[in-house]
């Protein structure tokens, strides 16, 4: 339990989030990896996959930078079903249906060791000024 789970280079996670952060659309990479079902994460707050490592600063400038109308990029430890834990870097970015609703894309890939060994000593500074 609570192993790294590495990415291949052919990964590529896709989610859909609604404007509330709801998953609405998860790809089969994105189960595959997590260990959850679709039925498990449609519907579901994408934060249920947050690892505890993660500080909610990074969070918290995803969700201004998409709802500014502009794409986040960065690297994120991730929790899977199990207790395991991958790293991505992560691209999120909005979208505006047909409908005029607002969505939320996001497209994870296998992240570089020395970009996880960065975002560690980041996060670890943030986790220590959240506290």
């Amino acid at each position: 339990m609570n192993k790294e789970i590495k990415l291949s280079k052919n990964t590529m996670i896709v989610s859909e989030t609604n404007s509330k952060g709801h998953i609405i659309y998860a790809n089969s990479d994105f189960c595959k990896i997590s260990g959850f079902t679709k039925e498990e994460l449609i519907g579901k707050p994408h934060s249920m996959v947050r690892h505890e490592d993660m500080p909610r600063a990074a969070f918290k400038d995803l969700w201004k930078t998409v709802q500014k109308g502009k794409t986040w990029k960065g690297i994120v430890k991730n929790l899977c079903k199990n207790g395991d834990y991958y790293w991505v870097n992560a691209t999120a970015y909005p979208v505006e249906k047909s409908n005029g609703k607002h969505r939320f894309i996001s497209v994870r890939i296998k992240p570089t060791a020395k970009e996880i060994e960065n975002a560690q000593k980041a996060y670890k500074k943030l986790l220590k000024e959240e506290k």
